[in-house]
């Protein structure tokens, strides 16, 4: 029995086009891009040059991106460097209940060096209102860290909203768009944001590299000591070769955005349509008109996330859940828990089925065939 994969939002494959491009860094491309041979200069070219095409991705100054590890790096960097470099202004911050665990355990260490934090509730759609980020505000109040989409329900929140709330007060606005970032235009000459953080590896990208956008002007600490590297904004030699590949998938993720859109729209619509011909009882959990084309969040009434991931993994199905599983107990998942409340079963019996590169139309239809038997099975 194939495998399917239906974890895009966990990571995704890396592209063919990519590892192609990045082999010949690997074996040819050794020299520090800080030395100033000519060694070092063609590392620092193939830098230079990937930095140029990814701020040209969101409109932005090439001087404007800091690449970093990953999606949690630039998140601490942005939420931590921005506090810490601004503490003077005041102590205050705004964030969702919903975030990514990179930005929440950011703002948890905050709160342990004396800042305080306000943590914005959501709607049964995962959505925040404005009036109650508007309520939240106050004088000392200098940062605002929204995500763009969340990687449990798929759900956009109104940043644009948000950025216009903001646009008079000294607050800086953070957006984490790691599952923004792939599907959704953004251009920062447009959105007054401050400070956005994207993953390689949800994009068809390499692990291990990531970048953080600051527009300029920006104060931000860095969080590590040692070189000038970035700028003297994030210390350390450059992971050339996953720059590269970096530099590699966002070019194949604008060349193919629209198409993109469409195919994994295409995708949750066909998973959905076969499981309401498998009838099997599912609950949608973010309607499809406040989600990304490429998460669905499904809550499968009597189940629940321990036995459903165990019985996928076994029928060769990989999906997730924002539960924690241990042997025996699942802890419900906070952002259901946020939407639905403490003890809405959906915590406990929902499922996250995420759609990518390693999908084609006739897969997402096995898939769904493969979830209804379970269901089914289970149910008995």
């Amino acid at each position: 029995m194939k495998p399917i994969y239906l974890d895009h939002a966990a990571t995704s494959p890396v592209h063919p086009d990519v590892v192609k491009t990045m082999v010949p860094v690997f074996e040819e491309v050794f020299g520090n891009p800080s030395s100033v041979h000519q060694f070092g200069r063609k590392a620092r070219r193939i830098l230079d040059e990937a930095r140029r095409t990814i701020a040209k991705s969101i409109q932005a100054d090439e001087k404007e991106i800091i690449f970093t590890s990953g999606g949690t790096e630039a998140d601490n960097l942005a939420v931590i460097g921005s506090a810490l470099a601004n503490s003077g202004k005041g102590k205050h911050i705004i964030t969702t209940s919903v975030e990514h665990h990179a930005t929440l355990h950011a703002v948890e260490h905050l709160e342990k060096q004396g800042f305080e934090v306000t943590y914005l509730p959501v709607d049964e759609q995962g959505i925040i209102r404005m009036k109650d980020l508007e309520e939240a505000l106050r004088e000392e109040t200098i940062l605002v860290s929204i995500m763009m989409v969340n990687n449990e329900t798929g759900a956009v929140q109104p940043i644009e909203k948000a950025a216009a709330l903001l646009a008079d007060h000294q607050a800086l606005f953070h957006s984490d768009i790691v599952q923004a970032y792939g599907l959704i235009d953004i251009d920062v000459s447009e959105l007054p944001v401050d400070l956005l953080a994207v993953s390689g590896h949800k994009i068809n990208g390499p692990k291990g590299i990531g970048f953080l956008y600051a527009r300029e002007g920006t104060p931000l600490e860095s969080l590590q000591h040692g070189g000038e590297q970035e700028r003297k904004r994030r210390a350390g030699t450059e992971n050339i070769p996953a720059v590269k590949g970096l530099e590699k998938a966002v070019e194949i993720m604008q060349a193919e955005r629209s198409s993109t859109k469409e195919k994994y729209a295409g995708f949750k619509r066909l998973f959905l349509e076969t499981l309401k011909e498998g009838a099997v009882d599912f609950h949608v959990n973010s309607p499809e008109e406040w989600t990304v084309e490429s998460i669905v969040n499904i809550s499968f009434p009597g189940m629940n996330v321990e036995a459903l991931l165990t019985n996928f993994d076994l029928d060769g199905i990989a999906a997730s859940s924002g539960s924690a599983c241990t042997a025996g107990s699942v802890e419900p998942s906070y952002v259901l828990t946020e939407m639905f409340g403490k003890n809405d079963p959906r915590t406990t019996n929902s499922i996250r089925f995420s759609f990518g590169l390693a999908n084609d139309e006739e897969n997402i239809v096995e898939a769904a065939r493969r979830v209804s038997r379970i269901i089914k099975r289970l149910t008995v």
